[in-house]
């Protein structure tokens, strides 16, 4: 989950950051790290379960962990890179991911796994507020094509950590060396963006054409985020270990195995995908459109999957469509947001507040029933958070048109 554009006041447009090309170069190369550690867990977690002696509903708890610790790096982190050159703090940040990641696979205690990944989901957050803020600064009035490449590269990261880890786990044997090959990609962007000099920051805009803050629509923009992160990282998070649990391949082990590692891959990348198609279909049709299309084909793709639970073939075509179908919702639903609300750094953090409780509290939600009612208790819960998404999407609608019609009428 990515901290979208926030309300500032940009300079002329003649204004050109130095060095722009090398840090817009750091900034995605820090998103594809991002990318792979927010998906390394949904890769590993049977493999965390064998380190830790855990269960599923107990290793479940890595999530909200990570979850929380991302919600408190959100929070905290917004006047950091006011304050301070934002190159050393995201290197800063960048070198905690590492060493969070070569300690997550050694650690055998549960209580101590789930303090690493509450650090790595802080350094997480504190990346992505960085990444979004500071390419803004650097590009200003163009950073519109920057900032999608930003998110695909985002997405590439999570399409690719998944292969990465098959491939290490196959040679190896473990996982053990899977993180710590990541760490190894990471470690050399730390470098790179700290000897970069960091971009000159901006300020909030105070005169805002969407003028003061409706804090209804707010209200209800949060609860959609925490709807739809929560099935975001819900099926990411699960659909390894659900494909293993229902016994969705062939019989060997191998290719097993294979197959169930690909399967999540392939959500991922179907993911990144659907962000790069978005670009230009959010040029030629309204942001309303665009969600409802995307609601509708994830609510098609889970369904699908629950209609043909023993259908290999419908698992993957449920899971490539879900996460094709997941990929704009995001970046979309901050664009209808600017519409109407001046989306200040405040705004904002309720956003990321709101996805970051969904994160944390559904995954962990789903493992508590995963053994005990089964494997299908997964894509129930998913179904019914993305119902109830489309039904505050419907709310939100209507509180829309109902904004716009008393403008007109005072206007």
């Amino acid at each position: 989950m990515s901290l979208s554009e926030t309300a500032i006041s940009a300079k002329p447009a003649s204004f050109e950051s130095p060095g722009r090309i090398p840090k817009t170069i750091g900034y995605f190369a820090a998103f594809i790290g991002l990318g792979m550690t927010d998906s390394v867990l949904g890769a590993t977690l049977l493999g965390l379960v064998e380190n830790t002696g855990t269960d599923l509903s107990e290793i479940s708890r890595i999530f909200s962990a990570r979850a929380l610790g991302y919600l408190l790096g959100a929070l905290l982190v917004g006047r950091l890179y006011d304050r301070l050159p934002g190159h050393p703090v995201m290197a800063g940040v960048l070198l905690v991911m590492v060493l969070t990641l070569a300690l997550t696979p050694v650690m055998s205690l549960l209580w101590l796994l789930m303090i690493i990944l509450l650090v790595l989901g802080m350094a997480q957050s504190t990346l992505d507020v960085g990444g979004n803020t500071l390419l803004v600064w650097v590009h200003r009035a163009k950073v519109g094509p920057y900032m999608n490449g930003l998110h695909f590269f985002w997405g590439a990261g999570a399409a690719l950590s998944p292969v990465i880890v098959k491939q290490v786990v196959s040679i190896s044997g473990d996982i053990t060396w899977a993180y710590w090959f990541l760490a190894l990609l990471i470690a050399p962007v730390a470098i790179w963006v700290f000897v970069l000099p960091s971009p000159v920051a901006q300020t909030a805009s105070e005169d805002s054409p969407t003028g003061r803050v409706n804090f209804l629509l707010v209200a209800l923009i949060s609860l959609f985020f925490f709807l739809f992160v929560a099935a975001e990282i819900s099926f990411g998070g699960w659909i390894l270990t659900y494909a293993v649990k229902m016994d969705l391949a062939s019989q060997t082990a191998v290719s097993f195995l294979t197959s169930a590692f690909y399967l999540n891959s392939a959500y991922w990348g179907a993911l990144t995908v659907g962000r790069l198609v978005a670009i230009p279909l959010a040029i030629r049709f309204r942001p309303r459109t665009i969600l409802t299309a995307d609601l509708v084909g994830c609510l098609l793709s889970v369904t699908l999957i629950l209609l043909w639970p023993d259908s290999l073939t419908a698992l993957w075509i449920g899971s490539i469509g879900a996460g094709f179908s997941l990929a704009s919702i995001f970046p979309t639903m901050i664009s209808l947001a600017a519409r109407h609300l001046a989306v200040t750094g405040q705004v904002t953090s309720w956003f990321i507040v709101g996805a970051s409780l969904g994160s944390m509290i559904v995954p962990w939600l789903i493992g508590q029933f995963f053994e005990s009612v089964g494997p299908q208790v997964m894509m129930l819960t998913i179904l019914i958070t993305l119902v109830l998404a489309l039904g505050v999407f419907g709310i939100l609608m209507y509180a829309l048109n109902s904004v716009e019609q008393r403008k007109q009428a005072a206007g």
